[in-house]
């Protein structure tokens, strides 16, 4: 649990035992910011109540001004997960309630705080766990600046707020990806399309980079649809990954679909490098990557390992 240093001249309040990462960064102009390794915070937006606000306790820094759960990461650990962790702490968010698509960085370079926003999938009404909260609440998207924001979140509101309603999702030929790479997949079409769909499955966790999509920000965490045909049915599933099996035409299927993501707010890209379905899918509103866009990032995935 983190629990930030009271407010100069207010008075220290128990705190449970402290991490490494909890402590102070300095800057070179004498500002405070809070968290040895960074600090992350959670913007969780739900469909019908909006996004979920934290009423800060007066002694904490900022104090009695609305901001997301959040607080310091831990030494090693990523964004992503500390700020999921601190939003657990903090208001009782639940690490299945949380679909993850957008990291959103700050970077001072002496100090970072990022930004996840993650789309609320399995409803839940927040709890005040740790001391730092008076109060929490779903505020309507429209609400949130008529309240009195922490300083950090009230410049970056109005950029959050735009990237709420980009939703990128991508649409994956399989068969096409497996007949890119002349492994042997010939031999086992399930088995083959059954180690894309593990290596599509990765991304679900870590995102991609946004330039990958030509979007903003930093990180992205598309939807991710992959559409099977043939023998390549029997494949198996991945958490994370919608898996279709074409009952006939796998190219039908993948324009039925990217019809269906458009028709949902979603900003699609198709991975296919077939001509015809590339032209049938611009068609339908989408954005075509040939397979190698796809290769590249498992490419760039496993140099970072």
């Amino acid at each position: 649990m983190t629990i930030e240093p009271p407010a100069p001249g207010e008075p220290r309040r128990p705190s449970g035992p402290r991490d490494s990462g909890d402590a102070w960064v300095i800057a070179p102009t004498g500002e405070r910011y809070w968290g040895r390794f960074g600090a992350a915070g959670l913007l969780a937006l739900d469909a019908e109540r909006g996004v979920l606000l934290q009423h800060r306790v007066s002694w904490s820094h900022f104090g009695d001004t609305w901001a997301l759960p959040g607080g310091a990461r831990h030494e090693g650990e990523s964004a992503c997960d500390g700020a999921l962790r601190e939003a657990a702490e903090e208001a009782g968010v639940p690490d299945a309630a949380i679909r993850p698509r957008l990291l959103s960085v700050l970077d001072l370079g002496y100090w970072t705080y990022t930004t996840l926003i993650g789309d609320v999938v399995v409803p839940f009404e927040p709890t005040i766990s740790d001391p730092e909260s008076r109060e929490l609440a779903w505020v309507p998207v429209e609400e949130v600046a008529r309240h009195p924001l922490h300083p950090g979140f009230a410049s970056s509101w109005d950029r959050l707020r735009a990237l709420l309603a980009v939703r990128p999702a991508v649409l994956v030929d399989a068969a096409n990806v497996v007949g890119s790479v002349p492994d042997g997949w010939w031999r086992d079409r399930a088995g083959a399309t059954s180690r894309v769909i593990g290596r599509i499955h990765d991304f679900s966790r870590t995102g991609v980079p946004a330039t990958a999509l030509d979007l903003e920000e930093d990180v992205w965490f598309p939807e991710w649809v992959v559409v099977l045909e043939g023998q390549a049915r029997a494949a198996g599933d991945a958490a994370g990954i919608e898996v279709v099996r074409a009952a006939a035409s796998g190219d039908d299927e993948i324009v039925a679909q990217v019809r269906r993501l458009v028709a949902g707010g979603r900003a699609v890209s198709v991975v296919t490098s077939d001509r015809e379905l590339s032209a049938r899918a611009t068609d339908a509103g989408a954005r075509v990557h040939g397979t190698r866009w796809l290769l590249d990032l498992f490419d760039a995935a496993e140099g970072a390992d």
